[in-house]
């Protein structure tokens, strides 16, 4: 992953090794339209900033990549785990905005999919082989409820696509050492079958430091990726405010950047 800047878009590029069919990346909170605290590109539609700064900066994205901005799809993101599924063109995506998912999968080329993030971890997936792509919004409640392996199953199910075969991304999120969780979080990831030791590292009694990345990876591997098809940003949001929103720091007055990807025509 490298810092990379096409037109006004300041991103965190992926190359996914031996995959022409798709472009994709982690924006950073530089180049937009914003004002403090949420300057300067702030991408999420639920937050106190301007409505129109926000579409202005979605805007920018979109075209940056060559699509209009009513091609870029973020779902309605609950940290839940429901999946939304697009597998045919559609003449306008807007409606796409109000459905409620944390995860995106589609085979439709020229629809740049993303999610939001200012803590949680943003995971995009990608299939060269069948040209299909999903993006992931993992929350310690989405990746307790497993919901990146769920996410591969999708696109198994859906697309054929074979979880050996899949390329993966985890963007910068927070990382243990801003990310303090208490028991309900433990005894959520007891159900997940994610190694809870790996992950957290108690630093007081019924208070551990938990690693988001390195759970998603667990899960990603379980769900048959090789540990080779996964790259992993260990860029922490949390503590590189120049470069990132993160609302464990800024509260109610941090944007967020997104996670997005997007088959090319």
């Amino acid at each position: 992953m490298q810092l990379h800047r096409i037109d006004r878009i300041q991103f965190i590029e992926v190359d996914f090794p031996g995959s022409s069919c798709s472009t994709q990346g982690f924006t950073t909170r530089h180049e937009g339209v914003s004002r403090p605290p949420y300057n300067s590109l702030n991408l999420g539609l639920n937050t106190q900033d301007q409505q129109a700064n926000v579409e202005g900066n979605r805007s920018l994205l979109a075209r940056a990549f060559g699509v209009n901005q009513e091609a870029l799809v973020t779902p309605r993101q609950v940290h839940g785990s429901d999946i939304l599924v697009i597998n045919e063109p559609n003449e306008d995506f807007s409606h796409f905005l109000s459905v409620e998912g944390d995860a995106v999968i589609t085979n439709q080329p020229n629809v740049m999919i993303g999610v939001c993030v200012a803590d949680c971890a943003p995971i995009l997936l990608c299939d060269p082989d069948n040209k299909v792509i999903a993006v992931v919004h993992a929350g310690w409640k989405g990746t307790a409820a497993k919901l990146v392996a769920k996410t591969v199953a999708g696109m198994q199910s859906e697309f054929g696509s074979k979880p050996a075969r899949l390329h993966a991304a985890i963007g910068p999120c927070i990382q243990k050492c801003c990310y303090e969780v208490d028991e309900p979080v433990k005894k959520a990831f007891a159900q997940s079958g994610i190694s809870w030791d790996l992950c957290a590292e108690l630093t007081s009694p019924g208070k551990w430091q938990l690693d988001l990345a390195a759970a998603n990876r667990e899960l990603l591997q379980l769900a048959g990726l090789p540990s080779d098809a996964i790259q992993v940003s260990d860029q922490c949001v949390c503590c590189h405010s120049e470069q990132f929103f993160s609302y464990r720091r800024d509260k109610e007055e941090s944007g967020r950047q997104m996670g997005f990807i997007m088959l090319k025509g």
